[in-house]
């Protein structure tokens, strides 16, 4: 019986504090989402993707801006220096983006390494 009442005390539970969080996710934005000793901030990964592209637009003929990545990205802390590097097409991605790489992780129960997809944008062409 301890069993059921747990089972459906759950879903009660979890609507009442996704309604708590309600004020939070309206205060939320990629610029305060910063690292924590357990997860790596999105403001992080896009500025890595932000350095990854003003070097290939110093380079090259095209020129990109970098869009915010998925605010639904949650990672944990990466415990060497981010990689970044155009996403393969053969990812299947329809839309340019690069690919922000942690190879290693801090320990924790979910993953040893991810990556990360931010989406581009061509810059308009100015005559």
């Amino acid at each position: 019986m301890a069993a059921d009442s747990a089972s459906l005390l759950r879903p009660i539970l979890f609507a009442a504090s996704l309604s708590a969080c309600v004020p939070c996710l309206a205060a939320w934005s990629i610029e305060t989402d910063r690292s924590t000793p357990e997860k790596h901030g999105l403001f992080e990964i896009r500025e890595q993707a932000r350095r990854f592209i003003a070097q290939e637009n110093a380079r090259g003929q095209e020129q990109w801006d970098v869009l915010e990545p998925n605010a639904k990205v949650l990672v944990p802390r990466c415990a060497v220096p981010l990689r970044a590097e155009w996403t393969p097409k053969s990812l299947g991605r329809s839309k340019p983006s690069v690919t922000v790489i942690c190879a290693d992780a801090v320990p924790n129960t979910v993953m040893r390494h991810w990556d990360v997809f931010v989406p581009v944008q061509q810059k308009p062409r100015h005559s």
